[in-house]
């Protein structure tokens, strides 16, 4: 992997020089160029692959509706072997040598922090499609994937009342994890809770034996999981064999996003609980009609289908429609249509797009792990706002800005 990282960086050396229009993208024989950067290698493709999968699907079912502006898209997907500094070589190569009219990517929140400043320097519309720790107030950026006001601020007080107030975090040890253990703060304090302990755990981790016996030892009444990465799935399994999984209950804003709920056996998983927008159980006609052709595509045997594989659909389909409304791949046009209270028909359910804070509003779903290594649907939240980004964001009356608000206690 070593070898590879230095070829694709060496490759892309030439591209940094090249002439580029900033909101002007290419088109080759009439096609559209799009772009995606994901991780199908690395430690963090246990997210990538099914969004990389999404991606496929979803400009595909663009193009069989006529493509965008009755054009068909050309999509450039290339892998950021979960390298922080490949996103940003490779974002660079997108938007100067590709020109593409849209980059869509990043899984964890460095990856996207890494993208950023190369679309700011380039200016092009960029979407970000997972679930993230919030706050991203940028006129150039589209954050598809639920916040916390919407995983933590319905989860903790559930949680709380099930469980006990006394809350135990495991975070991982990177901007996502360090704001989210902040946002647990929060809403832990708004709930009537007390932290007991949070520690953040490197991604490479995977001896969690010192961790578990810590936990063991404060008594939480419940662990909240923010663990990310193949790394991270040990800790389910380390936790399950000294007995504390029926003594002490874990709640996830992170798990399942990489199917750990397949990797691990039912015994050591079963009844954790997580929320998200998306589950594949989910009983509505789009979903059930998109569940059909995406196993029609890639086989009846697909593990499962993500809540990021679904956000990056919404992603996709969300830019599409803005262009071909304003009629136009000109950046501030597709801004002005992408801020006009879009909406669209999810397999998730109705999603909004909030012109304000380019954030999605989402129905969110409290669900428990079950035997048949899938999710069982306990709760429904309807059109929960993703209100920690809108109350410091509004990109309408001020829209020179390009930063990141964190929690305030």
């Amino acid at each position: 992997m070593e070898m590879n990282r230095r070829e694709a960086l060496k490759t892309l050396g030439a591209a940094v020089g090249a002439a580029f229009v900033p909101g002007r993208a290419s088109a080759q024989s009439g096609e559209i160029s799009v772009g995606s950067l994901l991780d199908g290698t690395g430690p963090i493709n246990i997210y990538g692959l099914p969004m990389i999968d999404g991606t496929k699907f979803a400009v595909d079912d663009i193009n069989a509706r006529g493509g965008v502006l009755g054009r068909k898209l050309r999509l450039i997907q290339l892998d950021a072997q979960s390298d922080n500094q490949i996103y940003a070589q490779y974002a660079t190569k997108l938007l100067v040598e590709d020109k593409v009219a849209v980059l869509m990517g990043g899984i964890t929140s460095a990856s996207r922090e890494a993208v950023r400043p190369v679309v700011g320097k380039y200016k092009q519309v960029y979407f970000y499609n997972e679930q993230y720790e919030g706050g991203v107030c940028d006129k150039l950026v589209f954050c598809t994937g639920v916040t916390p006001a919407q995983q933590l601020g319905t989860l903790i007080p559930w949680a709380v009342k099930e469980y006990g107030k006394k809350v135990y975090t495991l975070a991982a040890d990177y901007n996502y994890g360090h704001i989210s253990a902040d946002w647990v703060k929060v809403f832990l304090g708004k709930a009537g809770g007390t932290l007991v302990n949070q520690e953040f755990i490197p991604l490479d981790v995977v001896n969690f034996d010192s961790v578990i016996k810590r936990v063991e030892g404060a008594k939480p009444d419940v662990v909240m999981s923010l663990l990310v990465g193949g790394n991270h799935i040990a800790f389910y399994r380390q936790f399950a064999a000294t007995g504390l999984k029926g003594k002490i209950p874990i709640v996830s804003a992170t798990f399942g996003l990489g199917n750990e709920q397949v990797v691990l056996a039912p015994e050591e998983v079963e009844g954790l609980v997580v929320i998200y927008p998306y589950f594949q159980e989910l009983e509505n006609a789009v979903n059930r009609e998109w569940v059909r052709r995406w196993h029609q595509r890639f086989g009846a045997n697909y593990a499962y289908i993500t809540d990021s594989a679904c956000t990056v659909w919404n992603g996709w389909h969300l830019w599409a429609m803005a262009v071909n409304k304003a009629g136009s791949l000109e950046r501030d046009a597709v801004i002005k249509a992408l801020e006009s209270g879009l909406t669209f028909k999810s397999p998730e359910g109705d999603i909004t797009l909030n012109p304000e804070s380019h954030h999605v509003v989402h129905t969110v779903n409290l669900a428990k792990v079950n035997k048949q290594r899938g999710f069982s649907i306990i709760k429904t939240f309807p059109n929960v706002a993703p209100t920690d980004t809108m109350e410091v964001c509004d990109l309408i009356k001020n829209p020179n800005q390009a930063k990141q608000y964190t929690p305030k206690f």
